[in-house]
């Protein structure tokens, strides 16, 4: 009587098992997502090619939010290609420098994607503005998740670029999500590290528990008035005590060189409570254990060198790589073509990304 029993409880369970499942999967399949309205005008802060196909593409990440991206594709090619997905700078849309690098990549033979992050750009999710440590990294993986069932892309040859703040995200995608074979960072930020230290790690614990204060009392008034204050973006004007870094923002940002009417950084900024996420959860803790290739650049003259320097010796195995690049500062690695490597880029990938 008791083996029946037993019997019948473990059958039940396991029918119940499997219709989660099943459940599960359906569910997975009737998520009704967003419909995004997307600008079919070329509205980027760079020129077209002539030597790639584009095309506006939507995936959508594990918690169902929309992301937008533009398909770059090298005209005349046949078969699976290897293919990179881009993203950055952070508080940047895809219309300023993702875009750049995966067209220039897309040239040189590689399919690619340049993505807008959630909650922000073209891409769905709410509240607007918002940044994550976790969904921005999921934002790559969800990336892969596209790319992997393409018929023209081949699922074994995938790679990821992040830029800025994007890099750190890169790093932490890669470190848990063994499909990324090769991940290039350019001009990396650790946004953990810059979040909870400052600058140049300058500030204390209780620098770090009065500025808790502040963000916390915001959330206070934020769900008060029914909205998310933002940080204002790059200022502007630029204050005459200014650090040198802020002005080079400016002259991106908010100059016709990368001004773009969806960038957060151009406009009104990212929410100011985004920055609690990042105080408590450092992105980089288990980057010692990612087994691909990884390429590091960044400027020698760049304020944010010390985070790629500091985070590239924590990699492990001799398929890692720093580049630093003599006299360049931290935007010069966002539109400059005389600077931007993309030589080395190129031969990084396709020597990570070749295949078996």
């Amino acid at each position: 009587m008791k083996i029946q029993t037993i019997a019948i409880l473990t059958f039940l369970t396991f029918t119940n098992v499997i219709a989660s499942e099943i459940t599960t999967v359906k569910d997975i399949k009737s998520i009704d997502m967003d419909t995004l309205e997307l600008t079919q005008e070329w509205d980027k802060r760079f020129p077209q090619s002539d030597k790639v196909e584009h095309s506006k593409i939507t995936f959508h990440n594990r918690y169902g939010i929309t992301l937008a991206a533009d398909l770059y594709k090298p005209k005349n090619t046949q078969g699976r290609l290897a293919a990179i997905a881009v993203s950055g700078p952070y508080g940047a849309v895809k219309e300023q420098v993702s875009g750049r690098y995966a067209q220039i990549l897309a040239e040189r033979g590689f399919l690619t994607i340049a993505f807008d992050p959630s909650f922000y750009g073209e891409s769905s999710g709410t509240p607007r503005y918002l940044t994550s440590p976790e969904i921005s990294t999921e934002d790559f993986s969800a990336a892969v998740d596209y790319l992997t069932i393409r018929d023209d892309v081949d699922p074994e040859r995938i790679g990821i670029l992040g830029i800025c703040g994007w890099g750190g995200f890169a790093l932490n995608a890669a470190a848990n999500d063994p499909r990324i074979k090769a991940t290039v960072t350019s001009t990396m930020y650790d946004m953990s590290r810059v979040n909870a230290n400052g600058y140049f790690d300058t500030m204390s614990a209780d620098d770090r528990y009065r500025l808790r204060e502040q963000l916390n009392a915001q959330r206070t008034e934020d769900y008060r008035n029914g909205s998310y204050e933002r940080n204002g973006g790059v200022v502007d004007p630029v204050p005459e005590d200014a650090p040198l870094f802020v002005r080079q923002y400016h002259d991106y940002y908010k100059t016709a060189r990368g001004y773009h009417r969806r960038s957060p950084n151009s406009n009104e900024g990212i929410s100011k409570t985004s920055s609690l996420a990042f105080i408590n959860m450092p992105l980089l803790t288990y980057i010692g254990e990612i087994r691909s290739a990884v390429l590091m650049v960044h400027g020698a003259e760049a304020h944010s060198r010390y985070f790629s320097e500091d985070a590239y010796k924590r990699l492990m195995g001799d398929n890692k790589e720093l580049l630093i690049i003599p006299g360049a500062n931290h935007v010069d690695l966002y539109d400059n073509l005389d600077v931007i490597p993309f030589d080395k880029i190129d031969e990084f990938f396709k020597e990570a990304l070749k295949g078996k």
